[in-house]
């Protein structure tokens, strides 16, 4: 496995833990709403997982379609492999 592959990897990997992270902190925050701790620890998540999906779209391409995702041209969509394919 070359470099650029373990950066993939790792990319996916750390966005995937960040957004199951997430998705536990919003569920406690459903019947929890005034905790201030857990609400700062979701914004910092939240800003990481941002600089992630940013990272991996720089370095990789787009993680979504549907305009969520800047395109350029020419399109590199299909030169890499996709999130579910690695």
């Amino acid at each position: 496995m070359n470099e650029r592959d373990t950066l993939l990897r790792r990319l996916i990997f750390d966005l995937q833990k960040v957004s199951f992270a997430l998705v536990e902190l919003q569920l406690y925050l459903d019947t929890n709403e005034a905790d201030p701790q857990v609400i700062h620890d979701f914004n910092q998540l939240s800003e990481l997982q941002n600089n992630l999906k940013r990272r991996y779209e720089t370095e990789f391409g787009p993680l979504l379609q549907y305009g969520y995702s800047p395109a350029e041209y020419p399109q590199g969509w299909v030169e890499n492999p996709w999130p579910w394919e690695l």
